[in-house]
């Protein structure tokens, strides 16, 4: 029923205009029509959506996951843009800095300003 329907992440964010400046300038998406409550950033072929909210943050696990194909390169780039990542230690994992490891996949995680929990990886 909705798998070839297109998907949106939804994140709560306390600030729409300092999420916005993170999303837009840090993450480099593109910013699409405010909408009543919140803003869509498009990502690909999907759209995050950012709306305020008191609960912001409290997501203790992964929100939205992008996939590239470098994960040394996209987190150069982003270290040069202030992002901090974080470091995990999780079962079947070995890291190398930042970047973790599980067989050919590599993965890191790191926070927007609100504290959702964000992830980059490849195959």
């Amino acid at each position: 029923m909705l798998g070839d329907k297109d998907v949106t992440v939804v994140l709560g964010v306390k600030n729409l205009d300092t999420a916005g400046k993170f999303y837009e300038q840090t993450l480099g998406l593109k910013k699409g029509d405010p909408v009543p409550g919140g803003v869509f950033y498009h990502s690909g072929n999907c759209t995050v959506f950012i709306y305020e909210t008191e609960f912001a943050g409290t997501n203790k696990a992964t929100a939205a996951t992008w996939t590239v194909d470098d994960v040394k390169s996209t987190v150069a780039a982003l270290e040069q843009k202030g992002v901090v990542f974080e470091q995990y230690d999780l079962p079947g994992m070995t890291r190398d800095g930042v970047i973790h490891s599980m067989g050919t996949m590599q993965a890191v995680w790191f926070k927007d300003p609100d504290g959702n929990i964000l992830n980059i990886v490849s195959m």
